[in-house]
């Protein structure tokens, strides 16, 4: 088992932001965390990545407890935000020298760094400034930095957000050629994706979860994960 969330709840002031969240997710699978905005997405994916603390409720990965081993977590856990904060004045390759000295890679860091330039496809870019790349080469830069440490548990949220078509289908397939040999959970709001994608998805409405299935059950009934997706994330959470 990867990862293991058992009856998260995450409040902020007054707000749920999770409800008492399950789920479990095996080693080797590619797994879409689908939800609209303010779902709650985001914050079980910093729970999981050991950057936020939940207010109830535990997260195992590959065996190790986010309260009581959290350094052996973050060992585990590739995490790329949202976001993607990095050091635009920074240089590609330098940027990674710069992460693999934190993470103690020791001799073979060079070796490493240019692995991970290669798998990522940043080759030509590794001389360049990250403030002066393309959103998609960005994106490819946050990847490396998620993998540079060799985790085997890949978080991405919305990697492919702000993309143009032809730097999605280049993520996309990156994320694919990852997932063949990580655990990868992901966000996106691009239904396809998860189809081309994923082995399952887990959909989150209101901070609960609403559905978690396989792709081809959750579209036994309908025509695609698109009209799914929109069927359970309509509807109005009752009131207590």
């Amino acid at each position: 088992m990867s990862i293991k969330a058992s009856n998260i709840t995450k409040v902020y002031g007054k707000q749920k932001a999770l409800d008492t969240v399950s789920f479990e997710i095996n080693a080797g699978e590619v797994v879409g965390l689908l939800g609209p905005n303010g779902a709650g997405k985001s914050t079980m994916m910093k729970i999981i990545s050991c950057f936020l603390p939940p207010t109830s409720g535990g997260v195992v990965v590959d065996g190790f407890d986010i309260f009581e081993q959290e350094i052996e977590v973050k060992k585990r856990v590739g995490y790329l935000p949202e976001n993607n904060p990095l050091y635009l004045d920074m240089y590609v390759r330098e940027y990674l020298s710069f992460l693999a000295g934190l993470h103690r890679l020791g001799k073979g860091k060079k070796e490493r760094i240019n692995e991970i330039i290669d798998t990522t496809g940043l080759g030509l870019e590794q001389n360049k400034k990250i403030g002066a790349l393309s959103k998609g080469y960005r994106q490819r830069v946050g990847l490396a930095q998620a993998l540079l440490h060799d985790p085997s548990v890949l978080i991405l949220d919305e990697p492919t957000s702000g993309l143009d078509p032809n730097q999605l289908m280049d993520i996309r397939s990156l994320i694919q050629e990852i997932g063949k040999e990580k655990t990868v959970l992901f966000s996106t709001h691009i239904m396809q994706e998860v189809e081309a994608i994923c082995d399952r998805a887990i959909i989150i409405h209101l901070g609960e979860i609403v559905a978690d299935d396989s792709i081809s059950n959750l579209k036994k009934e309908k025509k695609s994960l698109e009209e799914v997706f929109h069927t359970l994330t309509t509807e109005v959470k009752p009131s207590v």
